[in-house]
C-alpha cells in the first residue's frame, strides 16, 4: 500500500514494515529478516508483539526501540540498540519521525489491562498520520483521534476488538483508510477481515502479506 510517499507493508499479525527515508517495522512477528530497520516499534510484552527472535534479525547498530517499560528486559542481550521507553501520551522524535504513544487495553477481558499501560502508536511520517493500534478494544481514547490516514485496527477477537467493534472504532477515526490486522495467524481469519470491510462506513484496504 503506497500513501503518498510512504510504503506500508503488512507482514501478517500485527507486524508492519513502514518504509520512507527510513525504515520502521511495528510488533515483528515472523518477519524474513531482510530489511535492518532504522526504528522498531513494540507495543507490548506478549511474545507475538514482542518477539526477541525477530527484533535480533532486523536490528543494526544504532537502531532505535520504542517499547513499553515491561519489555525492556527482554532485550537485555541486544546489543547496540538505542532503546526509548515509552507510556501512553508519550511523544517522541526520532530521525524526523514523531511517533506518538496512545493507550491500547481491554474494556471487557484481561489479556491487556489498562494499568499495564501498553500502547498502539501514531507515527507522523512524510505529512501522513498512520495509527496502529496495537491489542485494543474500542476504547473511548479513540474518539480523539484526528487527521489519521491510515488506521491498522485489529479485528481478530479474543483478545481484541471483533470485526463489528474494530468497524465502530474505524467509524468514530474516520481515517482515510482502514485496515484490518491481528487476524489470519493465531486467531482469526480472512472473514473477520472481510466483516470489518462490510461493516465500516470509511474505505477499508484488506492487504496481502
Amino acid at each position: 500500500m503506497l500513501i503518498g510517499n510512504v510504503k506500508i507493508n503488512w507482514l501478517g499479525h500485527s507486524s508492519f514494515k513502514i518504509t520512507n527515508k527510513k525504515v520502521i517495522y511495528i510488533d515483528p512477528y515472523n518477519v524474513p529478516p531482510e530489511e535492518k530497520a532504522d526504528i522498531i516499534l513494540i507495543t507490548h510484552s506478549h511474545s507475538d508483539h514482542c518477539s526477541v527472535e525477530d527484533i535480533k534479525g532486523i536490528v543494526r547498530d544504532g537502531t532505535i526501540i520504542l517499547i513499553p517499560p515491561d519489555c525492556q528486559s527482554k532485550l537485555s542481550d541486544i546489543q547496540g540498540i538505542d532503546v526509548h521507553l515509552v507510556k501512553p501520551g508519550k511523544k517522541i522524535g526520532a530521525l524526523g519521525t514523531i511517533i506518538e504513544a496512545v493507550p491500547a487495553y481491554n474494556i471487557n477481558k484481561n489479556f491487556h489491562e489498562k494499568a499495564n499501560e501498553w500502547i498502539g502508536y501514531i507515527i507522523n511520517i512524510d505529512g501522513k498520520r498512520i495509527y496502529h493500534a496495537g491489542d485494543t478494544d474500542f476504547i473511548p481514547e479513540m474518539k480523539k483521534l484526528k487527521e489519521i490516514d491510515v488506521a491498522l485496527l485489529p479485528v481478530g477477537g479474543k483478545y481484541t476488538m471483533d470485526a463489528a467493534e474494530a468497524a465502530k472504532a474505524a467509524n468514530a477515526i474516520k481515517p482515510k483508510v482502514a485496515v484490518p490486522m491481528h487476524y489470519g495467524s493465531i486467531v482469526g481469519s480472512k472473514e473477520d477481515a472481510k466483516k470489518f470491510k462490510k461493516l465500516c462506513n470509511v474505505e477499508v484496504e484488506i492487504m496481502e502479506h
